[in-house]
């Protein structure tokens, strides 16, 4: 199974002066291309031991900006466990249809318990409940033990009324070291131009340079093989 990429491609001269510019313009066009759930990434994650074996799932992007992209989970869970003894992760946004991919190489932490707590209210009252009802990647008995907590919960808080977020649950953010940007081309060559954080960055995150498509103080950007 192959397919054919585009001729057009991404050149240095095309990038926003740093990483988080770049991702929102690419985010805006897979959103505008009609791709489903675009905020959709594959987290990657390693344990803390001598293997380190990796583990990876799909999350949704909820947040973004200058200091990092947002995810909210069970902080039990075993990506949240994984995170909490080892905070280096990755990020994949799959966009296949418009033959783009980004990946994000970074370090995650915990966001304010303020931030969760303003997310946790936008959800669905059942994204809620679910919440509480699910000890996320622990054993359960049977769909039935699931079903049978949930109910319980929504007796325990019906529709309308303020649920609170749980205290396991919250959001991490990964604060991006390196942000490729990987543009399908034919013949197999494709574009892939990879920002890096440099030590300027780390003062002051968000350095604008005055010229657009200009790299921002704080970021070099590389040119990878295909």
């Amino acid at each position: 199974m192959r397919a054919r990429y585009r001729a057009q491609g991404l050149a240095e001269g095309d990038l926003a002066p740093e990483p988080y510019g770049q991702f929102a313009r690419w985010f805006a066009d897979a959103a505008a291309s009609g791709l489903h759930e675009p905020n959709a990434m594959i987290l990657s994650t390693a344990d803390a031991d001598a293997d380190g074996r990796p583990s990876s799932r799909t999350v949704l992007l909820k947040q973004y900006d200058e200091r990092g992209f947002v995810f909210f989970t069970n902080y039990g869970s075993r990506k949240g466990r994984e995170l909490e003894a080892n905070p280096r992760a990755s990020l994949l946004f799959p966009w296949h249809p418009v033959a783009r991919q980004v990946i994000v190489s970074g370090t995650a932490e915990r966001i304010g318990r303020d931030e969760t707590a303003a997310y946790f209210r936008t959800r669905p009252h059942g994204s809620q409940l679910g919440a509480w009802a699910s000890e996320q990647s622990s054993t359960v008995a049977s769909r039935a033990e699931l079903d049978r907590l949930y109910a319980e919960l929504a007796e325990r808080y019906p529709e309308g009324e303020d649920v609170p977020a749980p205290p396991g649950w919250g959001g991490f953010r990964v604060r991006a070291e390196a942000v490729e940007f990987w543009q399908g081309r034919e013949n197999r060559l494709h574009d892939r131009l990879r920002y890096v954080r440099t030590e300027a960055a780390e003062g002051a995150a968000g350095d604008r340079a005055d010229a657009e498509g200009a790299v921002g103080a704080g970021w070099r950007v590389e040119r990878l093989c295909p």
